[in-house]
């Protein structure tokens, strides 16, 4: 394929409008609306749905998880109407920048979010049984140990086994999607290191309050 095939050219632009729909902070965005403190200020100042509800706005800690989310499977939905056809290469590459876009918004230097919401948003966007599967597997984590970053990591790292594993009963695997959630799913983890730090020590909060005994 020729550098300046336009379809190559589209492709690029498609990526780079992934990018630009994860970047808006939803966070900051809600809160602002809303007459809330910038998430960046207090708590973990992660612009997130967990750390928004920290002030006790549930409203706004819901929209902020809606948005977060809804971001990561409008650009691979805009991307498949545009782009009838699109290569998986390229979708998989859609997917990723939008999450990336999350992570290093550039509406905000480049210091964003840690992307739970997101990578639910884009696996709804390429199965919603995917969606199903790896939302339960947090909740049970959840549930059972209650504490939310160690459902997500949990959750980070079984979405690609169902991906590759699920392909031919629920869905047909993409070897390029494939690869861009494992992708996804390392960032989760380095994204949460200093969460996993916590959960190794002891020191991590739960949810609902407290820390393990």
């Amino acid at each position: 394929m020729a550098i300046n095939d336009p379809s190559l050219v589209f492709s690029a632009a498609l990526i780079l409008l992934a990018y630009l729909i994860g970047s808006v902070p939803f966070a900051v965005v809600v809160s602002k609306l809303m007459g809330l403190q910038d998430p960046r200020s207090y708590g973990s100042k992660n612009p997130g749905a967990t750390n928004v509800l920290r002030t006790g706005n549930k409203t706004a800690a819901a929209l902020t998880l809606l948005g977060d989310a809804a971001k990561g499977w409008f650009a691979i939905w805009l991307a498949e109407k545009l782009a009838p056809g699109i290569s998986p290469i390229a979708l998989a590459l859609v997917a990723l920048a939008a999450f990336l876009g999350h992570l290093y918004p550039i509406f905000l230097r480049f210091k964003g979010g840690k992307g739970v919401a997101t990578a639910l948003g884009v696996l709804v966007a390429i199965q919603p049984w995917l969606a199903v599967a790896t939302a339960a597997t947090w909740l049970i984590v959840a549930v059972f140990f209650r504490y939310s970053s160690l459902a997500s990591l949990v959750a980070a790292f079984f979405a690609p086994v169902y991906y590759v594993f699920g392909s031919g009963l629920a869905w047909y695997a993409q070897p390029p999607m494939g690869v861009a959630l494992a992708i996804i799913g390392v960032l989760l983890f380095y994204r949460h290191r200093a969460n996993i730090t916590r959960l190794v020590q002891g020191t991590e909060s739960r949810i609902g309050g407290g820390k393990k005994k």
